[in-house]
């Protein structure tokens, strides 16, 4: 028996609508290849990849005065205390507390009626003792007449002579009782001894005040100009008296001094040294210096609280980086120094003080270098970048604020004992 073959129907003979199938598929296929090969995409650059742009500055140099601050106290350049000279009832206040007198100027009135009245015992017994004198006078010229005559006795003389003195001292002690008697009644009007601000008044009219009082009846400063008193280390004084022999008038010329107030304000006036103290405490080893500044405007009162910055050198030549180039890391300052080609390098530094916008480098760079200013976070070590030039902010005021140091000596305002910043 034969065997019959089926074969697939794939392998059969292709029927109109395979081939228009098989043509169409070719087609679409040619099309597509030449769509992808006219159509090709632009490749995009990750920006991950690219150089980042950084801000540089160069390094530069300058005179660099370094300055020291101390927390001084403000008090008036001359200070009365005001009391009562004699005891008495107030009978006035003639003058606003806390206001501007000048000296001369009726301060209060003690009830001037008992004083008055002491003032005329003391005019008449001045005037018995007078006549009294007149009478023995008299006498003694009498008896110095007849004694050359042989009437009276040398001791008769002699007796009436010495009641004259006696009369004539008297005289003179109620002379003196009299000027007293004056004093007392002056005394009731007390009078500002100096110019200056006056304090609100401790007593009241009608109290009864007197010298022994412990309370003064008010506090006279003059504040035009102000002393700011505070105290420097012996050691510091030692180091600055090498530059003015002690004398402080060399000093004056050769310390300028500023004084920051409490709200931060720079006072706009200089001041200048006026006094050392002659004594070092013993309990501090610290020694009270006092400078002196003009307040017009009485804008300064005695008892506030400022800083008082003296410049105590000055750096020659100075390496000045922008603040913002110093990087600290676990104490220790970085900066990113930019290499020829536009690599970065990371250095240690040491910094000085700072001064204005910009830091003292002290070791570590060169004048010629240049380092990153914005965009430190960006770099590493040997990565490239592409440098612009750095364009510092202007500010109204320079930053103040000292680099954190060593710890301040008795007297130093906290923060740090150095720092240099523009006059």
């Amino acid at each position: 028996m034969a065997s019959t073959t089926f074969a697939p129907p794939h392998a059969s003979r292709s029927t109109p609508l395979a081939r228009l199938a098989a043509r169409t598929g070719l087609a679409l296929g040619a099309a597509a290849v030449l769509a992808l090969g006219g159509c090709k995409k632009p490749e995009v650059e990750n920006p991950l990849l690219m150089p980042p742009e950084v801000e540089v500055a160069q390094v530069t140099r300058g005179d660099v005065p370094v300055f020291r601050e101390w927390i001084g106290v403000v008090d008036g350049s001359n200070n009365a205390e005001i009391r009562a000279r004699v005891s008495g009832y107030i009978l006035s206040q003639n003058y606003a507390d806390g206001s501007p007198v000048k000296k001369g100027d009726l301060l209060f009135e003690i009830d001037p009626r008992p004083f008055e009245a002491s003032l005329a015992a003391a005019e008449a017994s001045l005037a018995e003792a007078e006549a009294e004198q007149v009478r023995a006078q008299l006498n003694a010229d009498k008896y110095t007449q007849t004694f050359e005559t042989g009437a009276v006795s040398k001791k008769d003389r002699d007796n009436t002579v010495q009641q004259n003195e006696a009369a004539k001292a008297k005289v003179k002690a109620e002379q003196a009782s009299v000027e007293q008697a004056k004093l007392n009644l002056l005394f009731t009007k007390v009078t500002a001894p100096l110019d200056g601000i006056i304090s609100i008044a401790t007593r009241n009219i009608g109290d009864l005040v007197g010298p022994t009082d412990p309370t003064p009846l008010a506090t006279l400063s003059t504040v035009d100009p102000v002393r700011v008193y505070f105290q420097v280390s012996e050691q510091t004084y030692l180091k600055a008296s090498e530059r003015f022999s002690g004398h402080v008038k060399e000093a004056a010329g050769q310390f300028p001094v500023k004084m920051i107030l409490a709200d931060g304000s720079v006072y706009p006036r200089d001041g200048r040294f006026v006094a050392v103290d002659r004594e070092v405490q013993g309990s501090t080893g610290t020694i009270r210096i006092a400078v002196e500044f003009p307040n017009p405007g009485n804008r300064l009162r005695p008892g506030q609280f400022a800083r008082v910055r003296i410049a105590v050198h000055v750096v020659k030549d100075a390496l000045l980086v922008p603040q913002q180039a110093l990087d600290e890391l676990q104490g220790s300052y970085q900066v990113a120094v930019l290499n020829p080609d536009n690599t970065v390098s990371i250095r240690v530094v040491k910094p000085g003080p700072r001064f204005g916008p910009d830091w003292v480098v002290l070791e570590g760079l060169k004048p010629e270098e240049k380092v990153v200013v914005e965009g430190i976070q960006k770099v590493a070590q040997g990565k490239t970048v592409v440098p612009k030039p750095y364009q510092a902010e202007k500010t109204a005021e320079p930053p103040t604020a000292p680099p954190a140091a060593p710890q301040p000596e008795n007297g130093e305002a906290p923060g740090g004992p150095e720092t240099a910043a523009n006059r």
